[in-house]
């Protein structure tokens, strides 16, 4: 079984990014065109499988709305902040080590999910360490979209409406993980799977962190 999972995430992790044939239409275009960059955000949250691995150890135990409302808020401030930044200023950063930090931030959510941190002793802000990892994700989309070459002309706009549309993917996986996870609670089987649930997510994470160092080993 985690032979399996290995290739499956590795898999992903590979194919994770802006696609040939999108990188090839962004590059293409000129001046500000919010359509197309807000449907590509929105595509590339909703098959952003890191992202979302993070989000469902997030809610993992959040039962009420306005909790669940906080936690994803300062979630996009903090990616929005570093993808929109990252660009526009070309910040520079290794996308392989920010992946691994990515990958860090699922193992992190799920060994928290797991009791962790309070049989080790250690109080962890959970909200701060949220927003901190939301820099990283929006890091991570940055050095997306730093690969390409993407016209000057318009480019702030253009980083906006990917945003918007990185926000909208993210509300539209987020139905999808609380609906299920809503399914999942009503069972009588969710406290004995839980566990399990988060042993696997923090399995993703490792994996994830793994193929991203190895990427950046093979790279330097």
């Amino acid at each position: 079984m985690l032979a399996t999972l290995f290739a499956v995430v590795a898999g992903w992790a590979h194919a994770h990014g802006v696609a040939d044939g999108d990188a090839i239409f962004l590059q293409s275009q000129q001046g500000f065109t919010f359509w197309p960059y807000f449907y590509l955000g929105a595509k590339h949250m909703v098959t952003g499988y890191d992202h979302l691995l993070f989000l469902a150890g997030v809610i993992f135990f959040l039962y009420k709305i306005s909790d669940i409302t906080v936690y994803v808020t300062l979630f996009a401030l903090g990616h929005s902040l570093t993808l929109v930044a990252g660009v526009w200023f070309d910040i520079p950063a290794n996308a392989y080590l920010i992946d691994a930090i990515i990958g860090l931030s699922v193992v992190y959510k799920a060994f928290e999910n797991l009791g962790g941190f309070d049989k080790l002793g250690i109080s962890i802000n959970t909200k701060a360490a949220v927003w901190v990892f939301g820099l990283f994700h929006g890091f991570g989309l940055a050095t997306k979209l730093q690969a390409l070459t993407l016209s000057e002309d318009g480019l702030l706009g253009n980083l906006l409406a990917f945003n918007l549309g990185v926000e909208a993917g993210q509300l539209t996986a987020l139905v999808g993980i609380v609906a299920l996870m809503n399914l999942w609670r009503a069972s009588a089987r969710f406290e004995s799977q839980a566990s399990v649930a988060n042993g696997l997510l923090m399995t993703c994470g490792f994996v994830l962190i793994g193929y991203q160092l190895t990427g950046y080993g093979l790279s330097i």
